[in-house]
């Protein structure tokens, strides 16, 4: 599970893996409903894009926008079924969270200690998300909203050590570089078999 993550500000990076310019935004420590930049494709014109995106994903259907404090994550097991995931699942929303840095509670001192994960090399993360887009009723904004995927973390040397220890083992699935274009590509039957943790590459504690 991650609910806090820092966006990446390494302009460079981006440009060097996406040919997209980082879009600028004064929110870099992200939680639930707070804006990241996230790389998405579009399947009707084959354009890659980048742009800032509620963290907590909005169905068409939500009420409001404090729906997306509680669908900040999706399991991977059961995002094709359920209801505020399904529709971004079938129709291929398949996006990448940038981020440089994300958060989960260790207790392996017995008491949960805030936990920043990073790449060992350094470089940003690309992290698997699914988006969709959400209208506000009464102003009619069209608001873009992203959920990451998360997979069973148990078999992880690093990620298995977050949580209580009671808890079940969860990640966040940050993605190989060579990945991302299958990522952004995938059919939900291929986007399914990239959510392992052999997809990952190595992570460190910052």
């Amino acid at each position: 599970m991650c609910v806090q993550y820092l966006t990446t500000v390494n302009v460079e990076w981006v440009k060097t893996r996406f040919d997209l310019d980082l879009p600028a935004s004064t929110a870099h420590d992200v939680f639930p409903t707070y804006p990241g930049p996230i790389v998405l494709k579009s399947h009707h014109t084959q354009r890659t894009a980048i742009g800032m995106a509620r963290f907590g994903l909005l169905p068409s259907w939500a009420k409001d926008d404090a729906f997306g404090r509680k669908t900040y994550n999706a399991r991977a097991e059961t995002v094709a079924v359920k209801p505020s995931y399904k529709n971004a699942w079938v129709k291929r929303h398949y996006a990448l969270a940038l981020a440089d840095t994300f958060y989960e509670p260790c207790y392996e001192s017995g008491k949960a200690v805030r936990t920043a994960i990073k790449q060992s090399n350094g470089e940003p993360m690309a992290i698997a998300s699914i988006w969709d887009t959400w209208t506000e009723p009464e102003s009619g904004e069209l608001i873009v909203s992203f959920s990451m995927l998360t997979i069973d973390a148990s078999g992880h040397p690093v990620m298995q050590r977050m949580h209580k220890p009671e808890d079940e083992k969860r990640t966040v699935v940050p993605l190989r570089p060579e990945l991302f274009g299958a990522w952004l590509n995938a059919t939900p039957q291929e986007a399914q078999m990239l959510l392992r943790l052999d997809s990952i590459p190595e992570l460190v504690l910052a």
